[in-house]
């Protein structure tokens, strides 16, 4: 397919390189010729600098034949009006992230059926349902749910005391009978593995898990560390009145957390007050310690950091940690300090742009996938697909379908019931099926189930 990307942005680059792998004819525009020389050099896309709302620089960039239109720029009124020009050139499918409320809301005057957009996506939206998601969850440090919430897929850290820390995943099987979950991937360093038998789990690692809801709380206690185990999670602070934190103190509201909401602004505050109902909410400064100290942070079990500044989200939760406070959690836009933030012991950190990359991903693939999760450490992928009647795929032991190498089936959904599979698992019509993929599986897993 010819995809047309408008904004070289996190976003942008992200989709370009994904998309390009993927063997997908990608061109891209951007006003900034440094950002465009960028991704030539490091991509493999075509790149136009100019304004991408720009009738001109479009058709330079080839709309009249593109098939799949995405403006992902900061500008939300430059994404607008260029998917407004991408349909009057009729290009099929139209993508465009937005941030601002009046068009994703309720109550929006202009929805995206009005503007004759397809996917009219706000990441902040994603962002904060997942830091809620992470909050609840005693130490998982990434989650999403699949099959309608019946498999999770979450990511943990191995620590030295960590009750799997050396064990084989020949030896993890053996608690199957207890412990009903799959390994599917093993992140060591810069290296993400598929893991088999007589590979073990090391202190440092991060490992990636499916599991069925159901099991969650026995897995989530198996896998906490000594010095978070029975720690329930009842008290939350939350840094940043945005959009953002406001939706996860409704949340929390909603699971009855003793929840208190710091924002510096000091009308802002009072319109939060008067939105919350039971979250309490203070006029601070991020960095004013001492306030919260005196509002009880040190008692808190989870901290989340959600500023427009990565810097003083990473900083808070640093100096929430140092006070005991038992999770912390960062909202960080910047890729280079994802990886420094957990160094540094950070819990769980969140990147927008990987929300809003990974339902564009599952938009514009759209055939069979039913669900999509990008993982931000390894560029590998999640992803749900259901077995339709004509799939050559049914009542065929797995261990002989010859499965692609780089991807595993993590769990087999069919109604109520689950399965985590083994070889002798067959696929039946209606199975909802949850594979992890690496970066070069990833199109050898969709023409499987294609």
């Amino acid at each position: 397919m010819k995809i047309l990307i408008i904004g070289a942005g996190q976003v942008g680059y992200f989709l370009c390189d994904r998309l390009s792998r993927e063997g997908h004819a990608v061109t891209l525009v951007d006003q900034n010729d440094e950002m465009i020389e960028r991704a030539q050099d490091r991509l493999n896309v075509l790149g136009v600098c100019g304004n991408g709302a720009s009738a001109e620089i479009l058709e330079q960039a080839g709309i009249k034949d593109t098939d799949i239109f995405i403006a992902v720029t900061n500008m939300d009124e430059v994404n607008i009006l260029a998917c407004l020009l991408a349909r009057e050139y009729e290009v099929p499918t139209r993508v465009a992230r937005t941030k601002s409320i009046e068009y994703t809301g309720t109550k929006a005057i202009l929805s995206k059926e009005k503007l004759g957009i397809d996917l009219l996506i706000n990441p902040e939206d994603a962002v904060a349902e997942e830091l809620f998601k992470l909050a609840c969850t005693s130490s998982a440090f990434d989650v999403a749910e699949f099959a309608e919430g019946q498999i999770h897929f979450q990511g943990y850290r191995i620590t030295e005391d960590s009750p799997i820390c050396n064990l084989t995943l020949a030896e993890l099987g053996e608690l199957r009978g207890m412990y009903k979950f799959v390994v599917v991937a093993i992140n060591r360093g810069k290296k993400t593995i598929i893991p088999y038998g007589e590979d073990s789990i090391q202190a440092g690692d991060r490992i990636y898990i499916f599991a069925h809801q159901n099991e969650l709380p026995a897995i989530n206690y198996l896998l906490q560390s000594e010095k978070t185990a029975g720690k329930a999670t009842h008290r939350a602070f939350i840094l940043g009145g945005n959009r953002i934190g406001f939706q996860i103190a409704q949340n929390m509201e909603r699971q009855r957390f003793n929840t208190k909401l710091i924002e510096k602004n000091e009308e802002r505050c009072y319109k939060l007050a008067e939105e919350l109902h039971k979250a309490v909410v203070i006029n601070a400064e991020g960095l004013d310690l001492q306030t919260m100290l005196d509002e009880g942070m040190e008692d808190a079990d989870v901290f989340v950091a959600v500023t427009d500044n990565d810097q003083t989200n990473i900083l808070t939760c640093l100096l929430a940690k140092q006070h005991s406070v038992k999770r912390t959690l960062a909202l960080v836009s910047q890729p280079e300090l994802i990886d420094l933030a957990s160094e540094l012991g950070i819990d769980a950190c969140v990147s927008p742009r990987m929300a809003a990359a990974s339902t564009i991903l599952k938009f514009v693939r759209r055939g069979e996938i039913i669900s999509l999760t990008a993982v931000e450490d390894s560029d590998s992928e999640v992803l749900e697909f259901e077995i339709k009647k004509d799939s050559g795929l049914l009542h065929i032991p797995l261990s002989e379908l010859h499965f692609p190498r780089g991807a595993i089936i993590g769990a087999i959904v069919r109604g109520v019931d689950y399965e985590i599979p083994t070889g002798k698992s067959q696929l039946e019509e209606g199975d909802r099926v949850v594979i992890f993929a690496l970066p070069d599986a990833l199109q050898k897993v969709e023409r499987f189930f294609s």
